[in-house]
């Protein structure tokens, strides 16, 4: 057998503790680490909720333990905010390991974020680390699926994506993000605040430009809360007729005064159809519609640990979804 890829994850809360979970069944993966800022001292088999101890206590060192294991790679999922992760990031690379994060911002930070996109990569090849943002939204659905679909056609006019989701079956984290159970004027307040939003549809619209090589004037977006008509729960929220059951949030690449980009996305509870449907502009016209759509939290922890071997191979510096080979499903369990 091969030698095992050595891994440390980064972050045990919900998305993390699935990534170890799908991570222990692959028979190339070894975990050798855990990184977090609760949970201190428990074996992270218990935190990630199997059956049986790893041996793995999670700690909050992050040097000590990436110069101990020596891990081949980090797994990566602690917030969407790049500017506020970024510390995390470059003890990461500092140690020479690679990055694989579920940062949002970090999928493609080289628009609005440029100065600190150079930074990371000017860090990453520097101590030979490869450093990648992915997960299902952003990361492949919103963006690098739609970019492989052009790949068939013979020119491209307009990229149009659509996700609805039904957010009752989305963990807690998620529906709170989406502003589920709030009342209008605080759904409001907090999008102005920009509190309230789903983070990633600038990047993705950013990302499916730059594989176009189209160079936008501008990216814009319009947060509106979905208005729940009857009474809607599930295990974590009850909701009212009237409060916030969700929200609808579209993004526009705009170049010349024309949408040459338009991202749509819908996720509230109750939503009686979920779909991930992309519309291609073009020659030929393309059409992909994915029917009762893609579960967001089983998606990005199949992206992450799927990417594992491509991000391993790549080239040191700061890479996104685009600039690797087609990642694909590690069926070797």
């Amino acid at each position: 057998m091969s030698k095992k890829i050595r891994i440390v994850q980064y972050g045990c809360g919900s998305i993390g503790c699935s990534i170890v979970r799908l991570a222990l069944r692959k028979p190339n993966i070894e975990i050798v680490g855990a990184i977090d800022m609760v949970n201190l001292g428990r074996d992270l088999g218990e935190v990630a909720g199997i059956d049986r101890k790893l041996g793995i206590p999670v700690v909050e060192d992050v040097v000590s333990i990436l110069v101990k294991t020596k891990p081949d790679i980090v797994l990566h999922s602690t917030g969407s905010i790049l500017k506020e992760v970024w510390p995390q990031l470059e003890m990461v690379i500092k140690a020479g390991a690679n990055i694989i994060s579920t940062c949002e911002e970090l999928s493609y930070p080289h628009r609005d974020q440029k100065l600190l996109a150079h930074a990371i990569d000017r860090l990453a090849k520097e101590h030979q680390s490869t450093v990648l943002g992915t997960g299902v939204n952003p990361g492949f659905l919103m963006d690098t699926l739609p970019l492989a679909l052009t790949a068939i056609c013979q020119n491209v006019e307009m990229v149009r994506v659509v996700r609805v989701q039904d957010a009752s079956t989305r963990r807690i984290p998620f529906q709170k993000k989406i502003g589920a159970g709030k009342t209008i004027e605080e759904f409001n307040k907090s999008a102005r605040a920009g509190i309230l939003r789903h983070v990633g549809l600038a990047e993705s619209i950013a990302t499916v430009a730059a594989g176009l090589k189209w160079e936008l004037d501008d990216i814009t977006e319009i947060i509106k809360p979905v208005i729940a008509k009857t009474d809607l729960s599930n295990n974590f929220l009850t909701i009212k007729p009237g409060q916030v059951a969700g929200v609808k949030q579209t993004g526009y690449g705009l170049k010349d005064g024309t949408r040459k980009v338009i991202l749509e996305l819908q996720a509230y509870m109750g939503a009686k159809k979920s779909y991930d449907a992309i519309y291609i502009t073009g020659s030929p016209n393309i059409g992909s519609y994915i029917k009762g759509g893609v579960h967001g939290d089983l998606a990005t922890t199949a992206i992450v640990v799927n990417s594992i071997e491509r991000v391993i191979d790549a080239p040191p510096g700061l890479l996104t979804m685009k600039d690797l080979p087609i990642v694909c499903a590690l069926i070797n369990e």
